[in-house]
């Protein structure tokens, strides 16, 4: 009777350290071990301690998560991306997840860059890949030739937008998704309309670039779309002053600031200067948005040609069918430019 009470006494413990035991294991698997809300950014080709060195600081008992990670074996099975992961996810879930959940993606957005340099770094800010890496894919040489770009043409290729990508998108991958992109705008009723004004989508990008640059106000742009196009039926020069601008900096350096557009501006010996070349530019001389773009493929018809930046309504433009009346407005704006003491 007495070893039996004994035996009784013996299994008890023994199941009771069982449980005790199980209850640990049952806890490293299934206890909360996530201490808030938050997004991690595994990078390509990422190590296992690199990921535990991400996701350490959210982790109630970092042990535990080395040790469901090693059961499951997540060292072998590390996928690069974002990755959400919520307050009070377990070890079990949090392994699931990051080894075969779906990374999130990003909304990658960029509109207004003045040039590739500008877009590569834009785009940097936003995935894995550094700018080093985006310029170089975007100016690749045997790439652009096979689209019929080169340097100066190449930031037509890119629509202003907001674009869903993985976070560890490659350059070369983002490149090839904004062509796709570039195909799927230029859809048949903007490629009638660009044939309707015997443009082809880079002419027409060139001169919504111009238009972009000209005025800030979206609802100006179709009646500047309209004049500039009065001016190229007609073979007159563009004589657009953001084009001498571009000329200017492309030729003494982007930082030049040009607050007045001069005299001897107007003689500088560069294909982008309108006032000494007609027709259009070689290239974009920034990156167009949306309603530019769409401003010159539906223009204002209307019988202007000239137009002066408006003193009365700032922001604006006053427009004019003689030369007579641009006359009138030109002297009025140099007048109070002159007064604000704006010299270059």
């Amino acid at each position: 009777m007495r070893y039996r009470k004994i035996l009784w006494v013996l299994l008890a413990v023994v199941l009771l350290m069982g449980g005790i035991f199980g209850f640990q294991i049952y806890k490293k698997i299934k206890g909360e071990n996530i201490t808030k809300d938050t997004y991690i950014y595994i990078p390509s080709r990422a190590s296992f301690d690199d990921v535990v060195e991400l996701i350490g600081p959210y982790l109630k008992d970092k042990e535990s998560f080395l040790w469901v990670a090693e059961k499951k074996n997540y060292p072998n099975k590390i996928r690069a991306g974002k990755f959400k992961i919520d307050k009070g996810m377990s070890n079990e879930e949090l392994v699931n997840h990051l080894r075969g959940g779906n990374p999130e993606t990003i909304n990658l957005t960029f509109n207004n860059q003045d040039n590739i340099e500008k877009l590569a770094g834009r785009v940097a800010q936003q995935i894995e890949a550094d700018s080093i890496s985006v310029f170089k894919a975007l100016t690749d040489e045997n790439f652009l030739k096979k689209k019929h770009l080169n340097q100066r043409t190449a930031l037509s290729l890119f629509i202003p937008n907001s674009y869903q990508f993985y976070w560890n998108t490659s350059a070369e991958k983002f490149r090839d998704r904004m062509l796709k992109e570039y195909q799927k705008f230029w859809n048949k009723e903007r490629l009638d309309k660009a044939a309707k004004l015997n443009m082809t989508p880079l002419e027409v990008i060139t001169l919504a670039s111009i238009v972009q640059k000209e005025t800030a106000k979206v609802s100006e742009r179709p009646k500047v779309a309209g004049l500039y196009l009065n001016r190229l039926k007609d073979d007159w020069p563009l004589q657009a002053d953001p084009t001498v601008i571009y000329a200017v900096k492309e030729k003494y350096g982007q930082d030049t600031v040009i607050k007045r557009v001069l005299n001897k501006d107007l003689e500088i010996d560069s294909p982008y200067n309108t006032y000494k070349n007609t027709g259009l530019p070689p290239g974009p001389i920034a990156m167009p948005d949306i309603s530019s773009i769409d401003a010159v493929l539906n223009p204002e018809e209307h019988h202007y040609f000239y137009m002066c930046a408006s003193v009365d309504k700032p922001g604006q433009h006053e427009f004019a069918k003689t030369h007579q009346q641009h006359m009138i407005n030109a002297r009025k704006y140099q007048k109070w430019v002159s007064e604000q003491g704006i010299n270059r």
